[in-house]
Order: C-alpha cells, then sequence, then structure tokens
C-alpha cells in the first residue's frame, strides 16, 4: 500500500469512494447537503492536503490533512493540524488502510512542527476510535461540537509534545 497525494485525474473517484464510504456505514443520509462536501475532493486538493492509500491502480482510502487556519480545519488550534473525512473503501476494510491514513497526518503533523493533532468524530464511529486510541489520540471533550442541530461530534487530540 502506497500513501501519497490524490492526482487530477482521481479526484471524482476520490469525492465518491468518501462519500460512499459515510453512506454505506449509515452514518450520513445519500440525500443529505453534507454528501456534496464528502464529493468536493477538488475543492480539498486546492485548499488542504487530500492524500489516497493505493494498491497498484486501485483506490483503497482518502483523508484530508489541514493546518490551522485552512478553510477545512474545523477544531484545530493555533499551531496545531487536523484531519478529516478519512474514508476507506468498504472493499479493503480490515486490511490497516484507516490506520495508515491517520499515522500519515500524525508523521505529516511532526514533519509540520504541530504542537498538537485533532479531529472530530461521530460518537458511531467506533472502529475509528480505536484507531486513533491505539495512535495515542485521547477525547478532548471540551472540543466536542455540533455543526448541525442533529449532528454530534466528538473531539480527539493527539499532542505531539508529549511524544
Amino acid at each position: 500500500m502506497l500513501i501519497r497525494p490524490a492526482q487530477v485525474s482521481e479526484l471524482l473517484a476520490v469525492g465518491e469512494l468518501t462519500a460512499a464510504a459515510y453512506v454505506a456505514d449509515g452514518l450520513i443520509d445519500p440525500d443529505a447537503g453534507y454528501v456534496g462536501e464528502l464529493r468536493a475532493a477538488d475543492q480539498r486538493s486546492t485548499e488542504a492536503e487530500l492524500m489516497v492509500a493505493v494498491e497498484g491502480d486501485r483506490l483503497l482510502g482518502t483523508v484530508t490533512f489541514c493546518l490551522a487556519g485552512s478553510p477545512w480545519a474545523e477544531i484545530c488550534e493555533a499551531g496545531e493540524a487536523e484531519f478529516r473525512m478519512l474514508a476507506v473503501s468498504p472493499q479493503a476494510r480490515g486490511r490497516g488502510v484507516g490506520s495508515a491514513l491517520a499515522s500519515w497526518c500524525v508523521d505529516r503533523a511532526r514533519e509540520q512542527g504541530s504542537s498538537a493533532v485533532a479531529l472530530s468524530s461521530l460518537p458511531d464511529m467506533r472502529t475509528a476510535h480505536r484507531i486513533y486510541e491505539r495512535l495515542g489520540f485521547v477525547r478532548a471533550p471540551g472540543r466536542d461540537w455540533r455543526p448541525a442541530d442533529d449532528v454530534d461530534l466528538i473531539a480527539y487530540v493527539l499532542d505531539l509534545r508529549a511524544q
């Protein structure tokens, strides 16, 4: 498996994979407005770092990495990094793709000199939570938030200064 920046020719597929992963897991209704944001890989690729995990020409997963101040940052504070929209193709689940993408984000944050990495997650994303906790992320209830009246997000933070 190789993790690399998404190529322009892949952006449509990356957006579709992201949306399909969230919908397939029952995390979002296929008609929800947020599905359009999940599909907006072209925009993420110009305003953040849009990474993909591939095996040959097969797209396995994707993640969006950004620093504080980015249009894609939601909860990271000054000097921190954040990742969002980590999605793994249903056909590639159980192969360590999600862990590899999350680890890439932690390594990238260190390279950028970030003091921490933050992320938001739906409470039901328990498999993802186990990945984050294995990497050393801890719950940060003070950063929990609601992007919409019917959506509660929980926050995790990895303090890179403590490592």
